[in-house]
């Protein structure tokens, strides 16, 4: 079960020293969602179930020829994004930078333990808005050209 909360920023923190992974996501179904990516050298295919706070979530390891094989049967746009992990409390806030036909579009996510975690989080003066109720912030349908309103930054 994945529970997340979605938020946009109103300034992006100091990044500077913060790890950061390349990802590149494509979508062969976006209802069940069933997503191919790469993140730098790991390749896996995700299954979600529907939900916006909480859903499920299943991942499958993939080797590189099996994603290349599918990528071209994907949906859509192809999804490119810079992930920062960012430690915040007990959680990890991860940063997506767009890239590509997304930029300048730029999100957090942190994942919980239960809703009620979810909930009670007290987030940082660097986030905007809380988005995780708008399916328009979903990668599946940002896949899709489905473009939410970008924040001022």
């Amino acid at each position: 079960m994945e529970i997340e909360r979605k938020f946009t920023i109103k300034k992006l923190p100091d990044l500077s020293n913060t790890p950061a992974s390349h990802i590149v996501q494509a979508y062969l179904n976006t209802d069940p969602v069933i997503r191919i990516r790469k993140e730098d050298d790991s390749y896996y295919m995700t299954y979600k179930g529907k939900g916006l706070l909480s859903r499920e979530e299943y991942n499958l390891p993939l080797n590189e020829d099996a994603f290349n094989h599918m990528l071209p049967k994907a949906d859509g746009i192809i999804i490119s994004k810079m992930r920062y992990r960012i430690p915040y409390q007990s959680h990890t806030i991860e940063l997506d930078i767009f890239e590509k036909e997304l930029e300048p579009l730029i999100l957090a996510e942190v994942e919980f333990d239960s809703e009620k975690e979810a909930h009670s989080f007290l987030m940082p003066d660097w986030f905007d808005t809380d988005v995780t109720m708008d399916s328009r912030y979903h990668n599946s349908n940002l896949s899709k050209g489905i473009t939410p309103p970008l924040q001022d930054s």
